[in-house]
């Protein structure tokens, strides 16, 4: 009994440190987030802008996205916060989608435009192909874990 009690114990404690690893290794290894001058840089010349908002359907306590987007036709950038995650990547949408079930439903026809790699202000440099006046909406997607974080609807 006393061995299955060690085992059961020292088994949820190496499940929470792994968890506890996973949610901790993109804060450690995030790069530096760009200040709010460099945001403001991109908010300038943006053509359009849009609001990542927590209360999403598809949103919870633990993906969550809160703040302004700025979209011009070089660059996205967003000043506020979004929830600290591995493999975050934003994704243009024809259509508004505020849950991982509309996100699978629509992906065919969304554009994957870069990795977001901090959570506090990001900028996203746009592929010369993609105009963003074609897509409303912008969606920070975790690729690794296939997780909707939050969408912002930017026209």
């Amino acid at each position: 009994m006393k061995k299955m009690l060690l085992l059961v114990t020292h088994g949820m404690m190496l499940l929470i440190g792994f968890a506890t690893g996973i949610y901790l290794l993109p804060i450690l290894t995030q790069p530096p987030a760009p200040d709010d001058k460099m945001v403001g840089r991109v908010a300038s010349q943006a053509l359009f802008t849009g609001q990542f908002q927590p209360d999403l359907k598809g949103s919870d306590a633990l993906h969550y996205g809160d703040g302004t987007l700025y979209v011009s036709n070089a660059m996205i950038s967003f000043s506020g916060s979004i929830s600290p995650g591995p493999d975050y990547r934003l994704y243009l949408s024809p259509e508004f989608v505020e849950t991982k079930a509309d996100f699978l439903a629509k992906k065919s026809v969304m554009k994957q435009v870069g990795e977001v790699k901090t959570f506090d202000n990001f900028i996203v440099t746009l592929p010369d192909d993609i105009d963003p006046a074609v897509y409303n909406t912008a969606i920070v997607w975790c690729e690794a874990f296939g997780i909707f974080i939050t969408a912002g609807k930017y026209q």
